[in-house]
């Protein structure tokens, strides 16, 4: 909005009504005015009555004062009396010029005169200014309603800034009269909470531009400081001179009011009356900045009450609500005046302990927090007791983003939740490495397992009397788009026991079956071993996934599908272990205990264990040639196999001595890379076609 200038402006055609009984007259007046006015004409007095009470309503009547059924006086007369016409302006048109006649018309209402003969210039030009004066007479009744009857508060001053009026609404918000204020500078209304700046920068944009809004506080008669909406132009005349200024303003204390309420409700939590997570983030940013700049550590405390959901299911939702307010109090109590409390919801809260020269000032401050909240809690006549884990970050130790910050604390709190309760447990950056580093790897091999990027690779077994090769062990590979060709050694590490270890082994056992289907198709028979770790065998749902997998794979003749686990695994559960087991060979799964050796296994478990094979443990086979412990140990294993209605089979074979030395001591089977490498399926078939069918080539 720019300054107020004072000037004509256009507005629609008006509208003229022409009184006179003399038809002449008439088509005169008409022929003069029709081209800038709508005209009306009435031939008598009583039909100008009618016509003026009619809408639209004439703007102006040029009245004949001689007409015979009812002269002019007694039109006009009438007219003033008539609360709808009263206000018409009336222009006297006569041939008598007398001054009695003047005056009378005038006295009568009547606001000019027309003398006949007619001048057309003069009548235009009294009809024009009766018209121009009428517009701004409708202006100045419309501003005077508005001034008085507005709900805002109005203020005009002079040039020189002193009040020369004020409105009633003024009167009502301040309490000072229109009199009190008259001829004063408005600045005895100033309240103290702008400072000299403000000002200045306020009537400097009011001098640049002519207009200036905004908030400001201004002061009550009785003292009272309420905040206004304010807007101040200023108005010039046609020189660009200021002649006053405007001041229109709005009492905003009751959306202030409003403001503060929602902000509380924003900013603060409804039950406690501490902060939320939200003023909460705001508090950190600040408490960060001013570490930062004090050189000082701040402690981000993240606190779980241990104990009470049961209070919570016991005595109900009011008892819990007016645990946590005693709680809040209890801990705003312990705190320091530039510490921080706040509810992110349910029984947690978090603690900000900024301005800490050494750790031990945050660990102080949690063990007091420990001894308040323990405190005995009444409710309902019933003594009640909690404790609370608390999870602690540090920064500067620690990252410098409040999200993460109380991320670290969150997860600290956990690991003091689990190490026993009641207690804290600060936040250590290098072990979040290493679970993100975990966390990271598990996302890659779930992208793997998606984007197909695993493959099998088959090494053969073969029957050391024969030579014959009479299975394969499949083994896992992860061809990896950027560190290429992975063994499981590289990954499976990072997936032990979890749940996506499971997932990957159902790929491997779903991989082999469908193998175990082509190779039937195709005439070839060999059996396939595969390796399922503890956690999946133990996995309650691993028969049935089994069952659904064998009857998704119809013909697959029983006794194909090998399954081998370590000692170690069959140990951890083995009631649990040996049911799984015992389901599964009904289905026609046979059982290997791999790497047997390395446990400790008992034989009383070693002969419950309803299994097929033992798996020599490369590393006695390795060094049985050079090394009497591990020959003994082989030999052991041989016998003990034969003992127990078991096959044996050893890994590790790498040379031709090897071959003979394990056949001799009655060995069935071996494996190893002097007989083949593990290979892609494709490769095994070439290698088999190569080596003279199934027979075991020279090592």
């Amino acid at each position: 909005m720019g300054k107020i200038e004072v000037s004509d402006r256009e507005y629609p055609r008006p509208t003229i009504l022409i009184v006179d009984d003399t038809r002449d007259n008439q088509e005169l007046l008409v022929s003069l005015l029709k081209q800038d006015y709508r005209v009306k004409v009435a031939g008598n007095g009583p039909r100008a009555l009618d016509i003026a009470q009619c809408s639209p309503y004439p703007d102006l009547i040029l009245l004949d004062v001689n007409m015979s059924e009812m002269d002019g006086y007694e039109v006009c007369r009438r007219l003033q009396e008539n609360p709808l016409t009263r206000d018409i302006p009336v222009i006297f048109v006569t041939a008598a010029s007398s001054q009695e006649s003047e005056t009378l018309g005038l006295q009568l209402g009547a606001m000019d005169y027309i003398t006949k003969p007619i001048s057309p210039n003069i009548a235009l030009l009294r009809v024009r200014n009766q018209l121009l004066l009428r517009k701004s007479l409708n202006k100045l009744h419309l501003t005077s309603i508005v001034f008085e009857n507005t709900l805002e508060c109005i203020m005009i001053t002079d040039a020189q800034g002193d009040i020369i009026d004020v409105n009633p609404a003024f009167s009502r918000i301040t309490g000072y009269t229109r009199e009190e204020v008259l001829g004063k500078n408005p600045r005895f209304l100033k309240s103290g909470h702008h400072d000299q700046p403000f000002y200045a920068e306020m009537w400097h944009e009011i001098n640049t531009t002519g207009y200036w809004s905004g908030e400001l506080w201004n002061r009550t008669k009785t003292g009272e400081c309420y905040p206004e909406l304010r807007s101040i132009s200023a108005v010039t005349d046609t020189q660009g001179i200021v002649t006053h200024y405007i001041g229109i303003s709005s009492d905003i204390s009751q959306i202030k009011h409003h403001e503060e309420q929602l902000e509380r409700i924003a900013h603060y939590d409804a039950l406690t009356g501490i902060p939320n997570r939200l003023l909460l983030a705001d508090r950190m940013r600040q408490a960060i900045a001013q570490a930062k700049r004090d050189r000082k550590m701040l402690g981000v405390c993240y606190l779980d009450l241990d104990g009470f959901k049961p209070i919570n299911d016991t005595f109900g939702h009011q008892a819990g609500d007016s645990v946590l307010v005693e709680v809040a109090r209890r801990i705003s109590n312990i705190l320091r005046e530039g510490d921080t409390i706040a509810r992110l919801g349910g029984d947690e809260f978090v603690v900000l302990l900024p301005d800490l020269n050494h750790v031990e000032e945050c660990i102080a401050t949690l063990k007091r927090l420990h001894e308040s909240i323990s405190l005995p809690v009444s409710i309902q006549d019933h003594s009640n007791s909690l404790t609370a884990s608390i999870g602690v970050s540090i920064f500067p130790g620690d990252d410098n983003d409040p999200d993460v910050l109380l991320r670290h604390a969150d997860q600290a709190m956990y690991i003091a939740k689990q190490s026993g309760k009641n207690r804290y447990h600060l936040f250590d950056p290098t072990h979040d490495r290493q679970s993100r580093i975990y966390q990271e790897a598990m996302l890659r091999i779930q992208q793997g397992l998606d984007k197909q990027e695993f493959e099998l690779y088959y090494q053969p077994k073969v029957d050391l009397s024969t030579r014959e090769v009479v299975s394969v062990e499949a083994l896992i590979r992860w061809n990896h788009p950027e560190r290429g060709l992975l063994l499981p050694g590289e990954f499976l590490t990072d997936i032990r026991n979890s749940e996506l270890e499971i997932r990957l082994g159902e790929w491997v056992i779903d991989t082999a079956l469908g193998q175990l289907m082509q190779w039937c198709k195709e005439g070839l028979i060999l059996d396939i071993s595969v390796n399922i770790d503890a956690c999946h065998l133990q996995y309650e749902g691993f028969v049935e996934y089994l069952k659904h997998r064998f009857n998704a794979h119809p013909g697959l003749p029983s006794g194909r599908l090998h399954i081998e686990i370590l000692e170690t695994a069959a140990l951890e559960d083995f009631t649990t272990v040996t049911a799984t087991i015992e389901a599964c060979r009904v289905m026609g799964t046979r059982f290997a205990l791999d790497d047997f050796g390395t446990g400790y296994s008992s034989l009383t478990y070693l002969h419950r264990l309803p299994i097929d094979t033992l798996k020599i443990d490369q590393s006695f086979v390795r060094d049985m040639l050079v090394d009497k412990g591990d020959n003994a140990i082989v030999q052991g294993v041989i016998a003990l196999a034969k003992a127990f209605g078991l096959k044996t089979v050893a890994e590790g074979i790498e040379t031709m001595e090897h071959f003979e030395a394990l056949l001799a001591m009655g060995c069935e089977s071996g494996q190893g890379y002097g007989i083949a490498r593990p290979m892609p399926v494709s490769d095994l078939i070439r290698w088999a076609r190569n080596s003279d069918v199934y027979f075991l080539p020279v090592l």
